[in-house]
């Protein structure tokens, strides 16, 4: 991982932990509480691929772990983010760029399912039974309404900075395959036809320019 992306990664990470716990985690919904850091995690695997994103799930949900007021094993959610991370991370497109939005949205509601029952399994082995004391359906069904809800907001956002953060987004962009609005610009309207246009002008004013002479040569001869 590149210094930048490992910077970008850690600071999302402790920006969206510290909004979870602070603002998120405060609000007593029903049901699943929207997932901030989860989201983060989804959009950096959507960019990077599958090793980032098991490596940033891993890291994101230790963090989480260790957080107060967490009330679980640490580790238990490392291992959740961990997956998921990287199963969203095999999902991103071979340019790295979706063509609309519906790609990054299944992949949060994958994530917001793959997430809910991958935690409550992990629980049931260790002897945490609190998901079937709440109802795994209603966890499932807010967890998914509340991510979807808060994913337009911060998805986006998230991997628009994750591409900035490379070292040339229009290069690798361009490079991948990928389409560039100022060299779509460049080649389709001002640029090379301005070169294209100025070039012919010049030919036809040497040809006026010769035309003339030849004129005034015949003249004088005559």
């Amino acid at each position: 991982m590149k210094f930048n992306r490992i910077l970008l990664s850690a600071t999302l990470i402790v920006v969206a932990l510290v909004v979870q716990v602070s603002v998120l985690a405060r609000l007593q919904l029903p049901g699943a509480v929207p997932d901030l850091v989860l989201l983060t995690v989804v959009a950096l695997a959507l960019v990077h691929g599958p090793v980032t994103g098991s490596l940033v799930g891993f890291s994101a949900g230790l963090l989480a772990d260790l957080a107060p007021p967490a009330d679980h094993a640490a580790g238990r959610y490392a291992l959740v983010l961990c997956v998921v991370g990287y199963l969203v991370g095999l999902v991103r497109p071979e340019n790295g760029r979706f063509t609309s939005a519906v790609g990054p949205m299944a992949a949060v509601v994958g994530a917001a399912v793959g997430s809910t029952l991958l935690y409550a399994g992990v629980g049931a082995l260790v002897g945490d039974t609190a998901a079937r004391h709440v109802g795994l359906g209603s966890l499932l069904f807010t967890a998914v309404i509340y991510d979807l809800l808060l994913a337009p907001f911060t998805v986006p956002l998230i991997m628009a900075l994750a591409r900035r953060a490379e070292n040339d987004p229009v290069a690798d962009a361009t490079g991948s395959g990928g389409t560039d609005v100022s060299s779509g610009w460049l080649s389709s309207g001002t640029g090379l036809r301005i070169g294209t246009q100025r070039g012919g002008l010049r030919v036809k004013s040497a040809r006026a320019r010769a035309t003339r002479a030849g004129r005034i040569k015949g003249v004088k001869r005559l």
